[in-house]
């Protein structure tokens, strides 16, 4: 089931989607299996065999699963609590292949779009494309750059990118169609962690520049 709030990218929205999820959590049914958030939505995942044996005088599985998330909804509070926000520092080598064209296009130094980049706290509002990949906004309005016409066939792992109003970091190598200005020597996600992926939604992220020495030396990949 997917509950949807809106069609934007906008904190306050994804501040209900990260609330909704964590009720979910607290208060989950039998046949619960995950949810899993988006910008402005929540994917609710169930075991429809479960809840039919659980709950036989419901309709359909649907149904149930639908009321138990209006009831969920009616006493939704619309912000997580401040303990469950995290900061974390993400170093960042600005070295991109694509920095000193995305530069250009908006008639700035690289100095100058690397500290706009790297002076704004960003929101996380979701994981998608590959394991780990946080989707990480809003960007300054003045580094605001569209995504590549002609995607590479691959882009190394640690890639710091922008696209449009977001940012990201590519956890693996892969292809690609993201604005590369940096990478970071940060692993994302490794699978043999307690806690696999470095980052969840309703995280903030900071980035801080770092020289090419200390990427080398502290390089993870």
């Amino acid at each position: 089931m997917l509950v949807s709030f809106d069609n934007a990218i906008d904190d306050a929205i994804n501040e209900k989607v990260i609330a909704l999820q964590q009720a979910f959590t607290a208060d989950f049914f039998t046949g619960f299996i995950e949810t899993v958030p988006a910008y402005s939505s929540l994917a609710v995942f169930y075991d429809a065999v479960a809840i039919r044996k659980y709950h036989p005088t419901e309709t359909t599985a649907f149904d149930f699963v639908k009321k138990h998330t209006e009831q969920v909804l009616s006493g939704l509070v619309d912000s997580v609590t401040e303990n469950e926000q995290e900061l974390i520092t993400v170093p960042v080598y600005y070295n991109g292949d694509d920095l000193d064209e995305v530069a250009g296009q908006h008639k700035i130094s690289v100095e100058e779009l690397v500290h706009i980049h790297s002076e704004k706290i960003y929101r996380v509002f979701m994981i998608g494309f590959q394991p780990g990949f946080a989707y990480m906004g809003k960007l300054n309005e003045r580094i605001v750059t569209p995504r590549k016409k002609s995607p590479r066939t691959m882009v190394p792992a640690g890639s710091v990118g922008i696209a449009g109003f977001q940012t990201g970091i590519y956890p693996f190598s892969s292809p690609g169609g993201w604005q590369l200005i940096g990478q970071t020597p940060l692993k994302i996600f490794d699978k043999e962690q307690t806690t696999p992926c470095l980052f969840k939604a309703g995280d903030y992220i900071k980035f801080t520049s770092i020289s090419k020495e200390e990427f080398e030396q502290s390089n993870e990949h």
